[in-house]
């Protein structure tokens, strides 16, 4: 009584714990779903924020604005796409490694550029748009040519496996395409000894047996000529004497080149 007492505990407590343990799981899953929920919606309204104030504001502020979205737009697209590529080929992951070194450059250029946006001294701020536009060019760049990278490999891949898909599929094309008609045998071949065919197995069956012996029950010789013919019974399991559907077809031989 007292082990089945432990043995209940021990489940209730194992279940207990389970519960909390998926409980956990699922408070963290959903707090990380609106965490990325609250970090998107952010990102567009910044996003927003920073494409009207470069349309809508000349100067100093537009082209910082500008600048940011320049960055920020490149940036996020090739991440997208080197994510995406390393679903399918792992070497990419060096190439994801140096982008995210890259990041940490464009996260710096990204923080300054949004300070300057709150600088009052413009005069100063103008001074210092040369070299920003230098560091964004830059960056972008980068960014820019291992997303192309990126993509290009991947086509190349997709070309090379449509190449050689295409030289499998006109290989397979001729082999359907090619096929062979067996010819009768002639009156000459069928009178030789072995040979092959109904009129070879015909005339070992229908000969007559040495000492004046009667034929064999079933045989019976042709009117029209000295070859012996055989008259076989009509086999049961011959696939042409089955009754089919209506839509079926004679299966044809298959090609022995």
């Amino acid at each position: 009584m007292e082990v089945a007492i432990t043995i209940l505990a021990l489940l209730f407590v194992a279940l207990a714990a389970l519960g909390v343990y998926a409980g956990i799981k699922v408070v963290g899953a959903t707090r990380r779903g609106v965490d990325r929920t609250i970090t998107q919606a952010r990102r567009t309204v910044e996003e927003t924020a920073l494409r009207a104030k470069s349309y809508g504001q000349p100067g100093v502020p537009g082209e910082l604005a500008q600048l940011r979205l320049t960055l920020r737009t490149s940036m996020r697209a090739t991440q997208d796409a080197l994510h995406a590529g390393l679903v399918e080929d792992a070497s990419l992951s060096e190439s994801l490694g140096l982008f995210q070194r890259l990041s940490v450059h464009g996260r710096e250029l990204d923080d300054e550029l949004k300070r300057l946006e709150r600088e009052p001294d413009r005069a100063t701020v103008a001074s210092l748009l040369p070299g920003l536009k230098e560091r964004t060019e830059r960056i972008t760049h980068s960014a820019e040519s291992l997303r192309w990278a990126a993509r290009d490999r991947a086509r190349q891949f997709a070309d090379d496996d449509l190449d050689a898909l295409n030289a499998q599929i006109d290989v397979e094309a001729g082999a359907l395409r090619h096929w062979t008609v067996e010819e009768p045998l002639s009156t000459d071949q069928a009178r030789r000894p072995g040979a092959s065919g109904p009129a070879g197995a015909s005339g070992s069956s229908g000969a007559a047996r040495p000492g004046g012996g009667a034929e064999p029950t079933g045989a019976s010789r042709s009117t029209g000529g000295d070859t012996p013919q055989a008259i076989t019974a009509a086999d049961p399991a011959d696939p042409r004497r089955s009754t089919g559907y209506p839509w079926q077809k004679t299966a044809r031989p298959e090609t022995t080149n």
